[in-house]
């Protein structure tokens, strides 16, 4: 995505800033924006562009960058500026490993619960169907990241919440590696739906079992990726 397109992306979010101004709300703000895609690996976050459409001063957008590179979704280069950072293979086990930690335990979290809210999985599952039937693997792979949240939302703690909304944004700059193709992103759309239907079913140590099979196969296939790249030169 080009910087002027970005620009115009950013702009829609504007309005989050109007009751807070603060850097840990435009950091939140340039999170999503780089779970969604917006930002890939390797894109310089231009002060200037940000900072006009977001409506914030430097300053406070410097904050943010910096509140970013604490999270190691950013790293600032010397003489160069701040740039969305590129990971290793070493990061994509680690994240996974994360994953299942938080995502299983929050399965299992749930079952210990009196209420079950299952809309938001539920929702990205027809979103991310929807996306599909219109061939845009991009949303699909934004659809994807919604369930997942959804799924660490189930513990029902803002920390796990937390804690998922920050991984999966390190989890999305390693999409770049997939080209956002259907053979990357459709068969995990059946998959939601699986676990789903064992939430729905309150089988969650069905779900818990699918959950972990399908993070280790999405391990698996985006470190082929990973090395199909290193490979190639890239």
């Amino acid at each position: 995505m080009s910087t002027q397109d970005a620009a115009e992306a950013l702009q829609e979010d504007r309005h989050l800033l109007e009751r807070s101004g603060t850097a840990e709300r435009v950091a939140g703000i340039l999170r999503q924006r780089i779970t969604e895609g917006v930002f890939l690996p390797g894109t310089k976050l231009s002060e200037p562009a940000i900072s006009t459409a977001l409506g914030v001063s430097r300053n406070t957008l410097r904050e943010s960058f910096q509140l970013l590179a604490h999270e190691r979704l950013a790293i600032h280069e010397l003489n160069r500026g701040v740039f969305v950072r590129e990971l290793t293979a070493d990061d994509i086990g680690d994240l996974y490993a994360v994953r299942r930690l938080v995502e299983c335990g929050a399965v299992r979290r749930a079952a210990e619960l009196m209420e079950l809210d299952l809309t938001a999985v539920e929702q990205s599952v027809a979103d991310g169907r929807e996306a599909a039937a219109l061939q845009d693997w991009i949303a699909v792979g934004t659809a994807s990241m919604g369930f997942h949240q959804g799924v660490a939302d189930l513990a029902a703690s803002e920390r796990v919440s937390t804690t998922m909304r920050q991984v999966l944004a390190e989890t999305r700059l390693f999409f770049v590696l997939t080209e956002n193709t259907r053979g990357f992103f459709e068969p995990y759309i059946a998959r939601h739906h699986k676990i789903v239907k064992h939430l729905e079913r309150k089988r969650f140590d069905l779900a818990e079992q699918a959950l972990d099979r399908y993070l280790r196969d999405a391990e698996k296939q985006l470190l082929l990726a990973y090395q199909r790249k290193g490979t190639s030169g890239v």
